[in-house]
């Protein structure tokens, strides 16, 4: 997450681009929202009730991989970290809870039930020089922690890093609508740098792995394609190479 004006306002986009809603919703959504889904005036009946009926068309979708299975959690979603409104679209999703019940195999949170056996077990916890008691139990994002959201966006960060001459790679799985791609080419879009090398598609073994475009001042962005929220984990294959062409000042 780097700009919520940015990230969570082109889930919308997002979802008509997978086919998730239709073209009527969206135009609706787009006109009556006025392309502003986050900070909704809550006055705006006809805005709200796009809202509402997107919501229902993309509930039962897993929003960390759109392809995924969706699975449900006896767990009930966190707000958003924003300490004054709930977003329409959640951010957190049912993987990062870890239900006490064994999950079904194949479901996203069925590795993270593993690792949480892993982590939670005694012999592995003093073989990591962990305190003995200092952890009961391992949580993968434990949202419970007492702080406060106070950076609402790190585009400045970028931009500081980036005129100083620090290179960056920025990718995004392109089937990922907990933070979406759209919604980083908006915010690099935002920055205003110059394009030295348009929209192109980069290849691993022969096959696209995903599409690039390249920034001045040495700034990459790039999609994964089929990949999801974690692209490495989802697409291990591609991403490596991606990375390692990157760091090795090579052409994706």
């Amino acid at each position: 997450m780097t700009d919520s004006r940015f990230d969570d306002n082109s889930k919308i986009p997002f979802v008509h681009r997978m086919a998730l809603i239709s073209d009527e919703l969206y135009e609706s959504a787009k006109k009556n929202c006025n392309e502003e889904y986050v900070d909704v005036d809550i006055s705006n009946v006809k805005c709200a009730k796009d809202l509402h009926t997107i919501s229902e068309c993309t509930a039962r979708i897993s929003k960390f991989h759109i392809l995924e299975p969706y699975c449900t959690s006896e767990f009930d979603e966190l707000d958003n970290l924003d300490n004054n409104r709930k977003y329409f679209l959640e951010t957190y999703e049912d993987s990062l809870h870890l239900s006490s019940e064994f999950p079904q195999f194949g479901c996203p949170n069925y590795n993270s039930y593993l690792c949480k056996v892993w982590a939670t077990d005694i012999s592995v916890q003093k073989a990591l020089r962990i305190r003995k008691g200092t952890v009961r139990e391992w949580v993968r994002c434990n949202f419970s922690i007492d702080y406060d959201k106070d950076v609402q966006s790190t585009l400045s960060y970028h931009l500081h890093l980036n005129t100083r001459g620090y290179r960056a790679l920025i990718y995004s799985g392109d089937h990922d609508l907990g933070t979406p791609y759209l919604g980083a080419e908006s915010w690099i879009k935002s920055l205003n740098f110059s394009i030295v090398d348009d929209w192109r598609p980069w290849f691993v073994d022969g096959q696209v792995a995903g599409y690039s475009r390249e920034y001045g001042n040495n700034f990459t962005f790039a999609t994964v394609k089929g990949g999801g929220h974690t692209a490495p984990e989802y697409n291990p294959k591609e991403c490596f190479p991606m990375f390692k062409r990157w760091i090795s000042l090579e052409p994706l």
